[in-house]
């Protein structure tokens, strides 16, 4: 299975619209429509529910969205890896953080590591803590930051 067919799907699953996902993609829409068709012939299921007011998952289209966003991380970081190895670096570190509130201690980590190992590769992830959770169950993140509860009152 192509990458590709994976990226158009999580555009599509995300956005449950043809046209957003499309521009989102920066393409036109009948490829993505196209692409949706060939996906569900190829796994002989349908990812969609469809209908003349809105589109929604079925149960296997939320089951592949999940995996599609872990195998396209994993192809990511494999290109990054890959990536930093040609500029040198022998390891990397990828490191998540929630709504940018531990950049001053990542930002003080970063820099002391860059000192300390010269040739290791950082990288750094905003996401929310559930994605942390689950990526570091993915072995898809080395370390993940605390997230902080944000006060609802005024």
């Amino acid at each position: 299975m192509e990458p590709r067919l994976l990226r158009y799907f999580v555009a599509v699953a995300e956005e449950l619209h043809l046209a957003r996902a499309a521009e989102r993609l920066r393409i036109e829409q009948s490829p993505v429509s196209r692409a949706m068709r060939d996906l569900e012939r190829l796994l002989g299921v349908s990812l969609f529910d469809r209908s003349a007011r809105q589109t929604r998952l079925t149960w296997a289209g939320q089951v592949l969205l999940g995996e599609a966003r872990r195998v396209l991380a994993t192809v990511d970081q494999a290109v990054q890896a890959t990536k930093a190895a040609a500029q040198g670096y022998q390891s990397y570190l990828r490191i998540a953080i929630c709504d940018s509130l531990a950049q001053p201690r990542i930002a003080s980590l970063l820099a002391r590591s860059r000192e300390e190992e010269p040739e290791l590769g950082i990288r750094v992830f905003d996401l929310p803590f559930s994605r942390q959770l689950k990526g570091l169950h993915d072995d898809l993140l080395d370390v993940a930051s605390r997230c902080r509860m944000r006060s609802t009152e005024g």
